[in-house]
C-alpha cells in the first residue's frame, strides 16, 4: 500500500512505520521537520507540504495521528490554541487536501482519545456512548472527529481511533512513571478509584493496521485494553512489577491547584468497554495490566 502519516515521528507512529516497512510499504510522513523523517521513520519519506505529493500515484491510505501532547503542561489559552490548531485545524487541512485528489485515498484512519467521553465516573462506556462536552478535552476531540467525517463525502471509509494512555518504555505515561516509581516513590493519584483505561503500543500498532485492511471497519473504535482498571489498581500493579512500594499519593487538591482543568486528565476516567473493536475481530496480545507491565519492563 501507499500510506500517508500525519504524526509519524510521534511514538505510536515511529512504531507503525517499523511495523509497515517490514510489510513492504510505501511510507510517506507530513512533518514540520522533513530531513529527520527518514532515520525516526525507518526510512520513510518526509515531506512538510501535503501538495508536494500531488501528481504521484494515488494514496491508498491516509494515518492521521498528529497532534501537540496534551498532558505536558496546563491548559492555559495559547496551549488549547495550540492544541486546537495541530488536531482540528491540521485534520480539516488533510481532509480538504484528500478532496481535491482526482483519486482520493480509499480510507482514512483518524486519531481521537478516550477523552471523547469526559469523565465517565462509574458508567460503563461504549463507542456509542454520548460525548463528555464538560471539558476542554472532550470539545477537542468531539471537533477532531467531526473534521475527520468530513472524507466520507468523498467516498472515503473513515475510522476514528479513541485511544487510552499508550504503554511504552521509551515514551508516553510509563517512560514518565518509570522514574519516580524506580525510587519508590510512586503513588495513586487522588482516591485513585478513577477508572484507568490503557493499551499496550504494540495492541495498538496491531489495531491499526486491522482497521486498515478491513474494509468493514468504519466509524469510532475504543483503542483500549479489554481489562479496566481504576488508578489505584494501576499504581499497586507498576510497583508490584518493580518490587517498590507505592506510598505517596498525589491529593487531589494539589492536582487541581497545579494543572486546572487539565487534572481532569489525571483526576477523571473513562470505564471503557472495547465493544466494537472486539466486534470487528480484533485479538489483543496483552490484555491483561500485570502481563502488559512486565513484558514492557523487561524489555527495557
Amino acid at each position: 500500500m501507499r500510506i500517508l502519516l500525519a504524526g509519524g515521528t510521534g511514538l505510536i507512529g515511529q512504531a507503525l512505520c517499523r511495523h509497515w516497512q517490514r510489510q513492504g510499504h510505501e511510507l510517506w510522513v507530513w512533518s514540520r521537520n522533513p530531513q529527520q523523517v527518514p532515520a525516526l521513520c525507518s526510512g520513510a519519506r518526509g515531506i512538510a507540504q501535503l501538495q508536494a505529493l500531488d501528481g504521484n500515484a494515488p494514496l491508498d491510505a491516509v494515518v492521521n495521528l498528529a497532534g501537540a501532547p496534551i498532558a505536558d503542561r496546563p491548559w492555559t489559552a495559547a496551549r488549547r490554541a495550540l492544541l486546537w490548531r495541530s488536531r482540528v485545524d491540521l485534520t480539516r487541512t488533510l481532509v480538504d487536501w484528500m478532496g481535491r485528489q482526482a483519486t482520493p485515498p480509499r480510507v482514512l484512519l483518524s486519531g481521537s482519545a478516550v477523552g471523547w467521553y469526559g469523565d465517565g465516573g462509574e458508567q460503563w462506556l461504549t463507542e456509542d456512548s454520548a460525548p463528555g462536552n464538560a471539558d476542554f478535552g472532550s470539545r477537542l476531540c468531539v471537533a477532531w472527529e467531526q473534521e475527520a467525517e468530513r472524507a466520507r463525502q468523498w467516498g472515503v471509509r473513515v475510522a476514528l481511533l479513541r485511544t487510552a494512555p499508550v504503554l511504552a518504555p521509551q515514551g508516553g505515561m510509563l517512560a514518565r512513571l518509570l522514574p519516580p516509581f524506580r525510587l519508590g516513590l510512586g503513588g495513586r493519584l487522588g482516591s485513585g478509584r478513577q477508572w484507568m483505561p490503557w493499551i499496550h503500543l504494540e495492541d495498538q500498532v496491531a489495531l491499526i493496521d486491522h482497521l486498515l485492511r478491513d474494509d468493514r471497519c468504519t466509524g469510532p473504535y475504543n483503542a483500549c485494553a479489554p481489562e479496566a482498571v481504576r488508578n489505584g489498581d494501576f499504581t499497586q500493579t507498576l510497583a508490584h512489577t518493580l518490587h517498590r512500594p507505592a506510598i505517596l499519593p498525589a491529593p487531589a487538591w494539589a492536582l487541581r491547584l497545579a494543572l486546572g482543568e487539565m487534572s481532569v486528565l489525571l483526576l477523571g476516567g473513562q470505564r471503557l468497554v472495547p465493544r466494537r473493536t472486539k466486534e470487528a475481530g480484533f485479538s489483543w496480545r496483552h490484555p491483561l495490566l500485570s502481563a502488559a507491565l512486565k513484558h514492557l519492563i523487561q524489555k527495557q
